[in-house]
């Protein structure tokens, strides 16, 4: 895993995403409730303020906890929540030494077809359906993990030339084209709520 990504839109942080599949695991974990380039340069500066060059696993997993959300509080801060966001870090780096040795890429290497690679994701803590089937899209359309039937199970975030998710951002464009599908998503759901509510 070597590519170049744009999701942060800072040169150091995109480029520690595309080499470390641990860095993208938890930028996609911290992608939510806040801007996506915030969710996605904290990788970086979680690493900065450990003080190496890359993430790894089994040091933040054994960390002590009060410890690491101070690390992540510090301003600027990683995340609008970054108490809790430390916690699912851990988590995840718990789970990714218990079950994996530690290396976040055997969560995908090896696997066999896209539902494997999926249920695999599923299992992740912090990973719900919705984010799981963005992060399996993003290993298929920019990381070059393709199993067999990754498009299908990566369900419409798998769809080729679509604007849906980080899946699809290869740079500012695109960026802009995601923003406005979102923007769009929410402003069906709400006409949506509106509707049902007028109904009652």
């Amino acid at each position: 895993m070597d590519v170049t990504l744009h999701l942060s839109q800072q040169p150091e942080a995109d480029e520690l995403l595309g080499r470390s599949p641990l860095a993208a695991l938890v930028g996609m974990l911290l992608d939510q409730q806040v801007p996506m380039e915030w969710a996605f340069t904290g990788p970086y500066t979680i690493t900065r303020r450990l003080g190496g060059d890359d993430l790894d696993a089994r040091e933040i997993a054994a960390y002590e906890p009060e410890a690491f959300a101070a690390l992540l509080s510090s301003k600027p801060a990683v995340h609008r929540y970054p108490g809790s966001m430390a916690k699912r870090i851990q988590q995840l780096c718990q789970y990714l030494v218990e079950h994996y040795d530690g290396n976040a890429a055997k969560v995908w290497e090896g696997t066999e077809s896209g539902a494997e690679l999926l249920r695999r994701l599923k299992e992740l803590p912090g990973f719900g359906a919705q984010k799981a089937q963005i992060f399996l899209a993003l290993l298929g359309k920019q990381l070059g993990v393709r199993p067999k039937g990754w498009r299908e199970a990566a369900g419409p975030y798998g769809e080729a030339k679509s604007f849906r998710s980080v899946a699809d951002i290869t740079g500012p464009e695109s960026l802009t084209k995601v923003r406005a599908h979102k923007q769009e998503m929410k402003a069906a759901a709400k006409a949506e709520k509106a509707t049902k509510a007028s109904g009652k």
